[in-house]
């Protein structure tokens, strides 16, 4: 049976095939060496600003590292949990991999923004281009989800129960 995809589920799709081996290599260089890891290109960023304003000792940006790579991870977590519930034909129909997928591109929207502007405020470049790309990616998944109408329930099946008691 030909069950016909969503716009806003392919294109999650397509966001969590970006984002879930970026941001989980990310992740992993600074759980492995926090201090090394967070000052390369993709927190560069985050980790000045942090520096620059924070004036954290040596644990504290140890610390504020490991958080950056629990939020990317969590990201990380829920684009997955998305694709399972893709793959799914009865729960992808129905809108059950929604919650995921907004979850994820409410964080990632949220880690993106506060990446953005730190390197606005920091006058890095390169990764104030890679922070609104991303952003612009998630936003716009995020625009295509709200705009979508939602998905309609099985054919035959009554929408709650209430309907089946009354009736």
């Amino acid at each position: 049976m030909f069950t016909p995809w969503r716009i806003s589920s392919f294109n999650g799709a397509l966001l969590a095939a970006y984002f879930i081996p970026t941001w989980t290599i990310i992740a992993l260089r600074i759980m492995t060496s926090p201090i090394h890891g967070f000052y390369e290109r993709p927190n560069i960023a985050v980790a000045l600003f942090i520096s620059d304003h924070l004036q954290l000792a040596a644990m504290g940006t140890v610390r504020a590292a490991w958080l950056l790579a629990l939020g990317r991870l969590t990201v990380v977590a829920f684009f997955a949990l998305f694709l399972v519930f893709l793959c799914r034909p009865r729960i992808r129909v129905s809108g059950g991999s929604d919650e995921a997928l907004s979850m994820a591109l409410g964080i990632g929207s949220l880690i993106s923004l506060a990446s953005l502007l730190m390197a606005y405020h920091v006058g890095e470049t390169a990764a104030l281009r890679l922070h609104a790309t991303e952003l612009l990616l998630l936003l716009g998944t995020a625009i295509v989800f709200l705009v979508e109408p939602p998905a309609r329930s099985q054919v035959g099946q009554p929408a709650t129960a209430e309907v089946t008691a009354s009736g």
